[in-house]
């Protein structure tokens, strides 16, 4: 058996129990029952994904895969494929945006290249898993074979297996590769249906003019590929990326060990549509940490079944949204179970 075959049986529903047990302890803290909202429900799922009443966060990990794409030929970024390998190297120095926002949680940023078209040596915090030196141009055919699919979705199972391994308990996504909304809106078409118009934003910050140019590029790629909406490594192989396909592994193998993924924005949210195709009971085990900015988002949100946790504009992936969530995932733990009720505070409940 592969070893996505093994994930994906592996992966069971959520702990009913743990959750009943959790939500009975919420109704029994020093507030109105449901009076923290959002947060009462997230402690309550984390609750189920781990099995324990009361989860405490451990370790958190912000994994970080970054590919490239041969469709950059057909001009749909404001930015140069170049800037993918100097991002990653700012990512590995500590630069970055998710590296801040990384060292404010108290999280580590790993970073993964699944298919950057550049090598780099080997280093701390980086892991390589190179399917190859970036993607095809998907206009031409195939961004990838379903062999490439498979083996970016396992690269992302196995970094993922590594750091449970090593203790982390929570687990965000984040993603670097210039061009990368391309395929993702062209993932949220082929998956959910929708025309590529209503799925596709400006990315980088492209014009009008380029907008239009880069739907009438996704729709080319479609019907030059017909992926079938009903074989997410089909959908993978003929218009994603390397990248996305670990996201997909990411999630999949964190919900094979039972340990919550917060799934960070537009191209995270495509690498979500194929693990959720893959094996729809990993959706239980993700959360959605914020409504992007590109217009394609929140209807491959709504496809899932997720509610983002922020709306805060944001657009720059990395595993920034992410980041700032699994400091909300850890808060909601943490009330559950540091909160004290109203037998131990000696407060009288409402009758």
């Amino acid at each position: 058996m592969s070893l996505l075959d093994r994930t994906i049986q592996s992966i069971q529903p959520l702990d009913e129990a743990a959750m009943a047990a959790a939500r009975a302890r919420q109704d029994r803290l020093t507030k109105p029952p449901g009076s923290l909202g959002r947060l009462e429900e997230i402690s309550i799922q984390v609750a189920g994904i781990t099995g324990q009443e009361r989860p405490v966060i451990g370790d958190k990990v912000v994994i970080t895969c970054a590919g490239d794409h041969g469709v950059v030929a057909q001009g749909v970024s404001a930015f140069p494929q170049e800037v993918t390998p100097q991002m990653v190297r700012n990512f590995l120095s500590g630069g970055a945006a998710i590296n801040v926002l990384a060292r404010h949680v108290g999280a580590r940023v790993v970073v993964v290249d699944a298919g950057v078209a550049a090598d780099f040596d080997p280093q701390p915090g980086l892991v390589i898993r190179k399917v190859a030196h970036g993607t095809a141009d998907m206009t031409q055919g195939p961004a990838m074979s379903r062999e490439q699919a498979v083996q970016a979705v396992e690269a992302g199972i196995g970094v993922v297996e590594g750091e449970i391994a090593r203790g982390a308990s929570l687990v965000a996504t984040g993603d670097m590769g210039i061009g990368n909304t391309t395929p993702s809106s062209a993932i949220a078409a082929a998956v959910t249906g929708l025309p590529a118009a209503e799925v596709t934003g400006r990315g980088t910050g492209i014009d009008d003019a380029q907008l239009a140019h880069k739907v009438a590029v996704i729709e080319r790629a479609l019907a030059v590929n017909q992926p079938d909406p009903g074989d997410p490594l089909d959908v993978l192989g003929k218009v994603g990326g390397f990248e996305i396909g670990a996201i997909a592994g990411v999630i999949l193998g964190a919900a094979a060990h039972r340990v919550p993924v917060v799934v960070d924005g537009f191209i995270a949210t495509a690498g979500a549509l194929i693990a959720g195709g893959l094996a729809p009971l990993s959706r239980d085990y993700m959360i959605a940490a914020h409504d992007s900015v590109e217009i394609g988002h929140c209807r491959m949100l709504d496809h899932l079944g997720l509610a983002p946790c922020l709306d805060f504009d944001l657009r720059l992936g990395e595993g920034t949204g992410a980041a700032l969530v699994l400091s909300v995932v850890e808060a909601a733990c943490k009330i559950l179970d540091e909160m004290a009720t109203f037998e131990s505070a000696g407060v009288s409940g409402a009758v």
